[in-house]
């Protein structure tokens, strides 16, 4: 039980680095593509990873029943989740959809506590708040208060479409984690995001003017699909066979944590005690909640 919690923590951690990226590097990348565009890229290449990835593991037969779940759930983790993502970061900052992204492991306590009636503990709201804080004393430090933050409140509405997305299907589709592996779930569930997307942007991708395009933006792209995409749900999907919904979501406070560090790291940013304040409150929070009762530890308990 301790290495699966350790794999499921590692894994999560993993995705959420990875993501943390997402926001910089996808905002400068739609200087060169358009939001659908993007979003294409990445749902088609990270299907194409994981069908190549699929021929090297084990085959896995889809019960009829699930097929059907399997779409829907793409919908949640992948269309509207995505989709909606990357349309708001076109239009607010990087910086309020950081803010906005901490929303998530709120948000998906409601929905658990409503779907698998997870109960809302003393513990869990303490550990979201101690999370939360230190989310947003590194966002509001690095801005020097909320003047850097400006952006369009239908940006801002899309990225927060995107939590109650994802949250769902973190929540509501667990299930299906628990019966087929990351690969063929996502493998199937990209294919099923590409069919919805490739109509609506072939024309933009058949009339761009490749050549106008630089390397940099391509190696972009190339992250939002290897590492934002393909490598990610790997291991999110891990993660969420192995914890609780809430304790999953909460790794969600590490984004701006790593955007942060990612500055640092490139020289625009320097390392202050608010962001080891930051780092140390999300990881306490990400404790606190581990340490709650989930409803079967209550069950066991009767």
């Amino acid at each position: 039980m301790a290495d699966k919690n350790i794999r499921g923590h590692l894994c999560a951690l993993s995705a959420n680095m990875m993501w943390g990226l997402m926001s910089p590097i996808g905002k400068s990348a739609l200087v060169f593509f358009t939001p659908i565009m993007l979003t294409s890229f990445r749902m088609v290449g990270a299907c194409v990873a994981f069908w190549v990835l699929s021929i090297f593991t084990k085959h896995e037969q889809i019960e009829r029943k699930d097929r059907i779940r399997i779409f829907v759930a793409s919908f949640f983790a992948l269309i509207f989740n995505q989709g909606t993502f990357i349309f708001g970061l076109s239009l607010t900052s990087p910086i309020n959809a950081s803010i906005i992204t901490t929303t998530l492991p709120i948000i998906t306590m409601i929905v658990a506590a409503f779907y698998l009636k997870e109960p809302i503990s003393g513990k869990k709201i303490i550990g979201i708040i101690v999370g939360a804080s230190g989310a947003l004393i590194l966002i509001l430090n690095s801005t020097g208060g909320s003047s850097g933050a400006s952006g369009h409140i239908l940006g801002d509405l899309l990225v927060l479409v995107a939590q109650f997305s994802f949250s769902i299907y973190l929540t509501v589709f667990k299930s299906l984690t628990q019966r087929y592996s990351p690969v063929t779930l996502n493998k199937w569930m990209f294919l099923y995001a590409s069919i919805v997307y490739l109509p609506f942007s072939m024309g933009d991708i058949v009339t761009l003017q490749w050549s106008n395009v630089p390397f940099t933006a391509i190696g972009e792209v190339l992250y939002v699909v290897l590492c934002g995409s393909f490598l990610a749900y790997i291991c999110i999907m891990t993660a969420q066979r192995l914890m609780r919904p809430t304790v999953v979501s909460m790794y969600n406070y590490m984004q701006p944590i790593v955007a942060s560090i990612a500055a640092v790291a490139i020289g625009v940013g320097v390392f202050d005690w608010p962001k080891g304040l930051a780092i140390a409150l999300v990881f306490i929070g990400v404790y606190i909640v581990t340490q709650s009762k989930s409803r079967a530890d209550i069950a066991v308990k009767k």
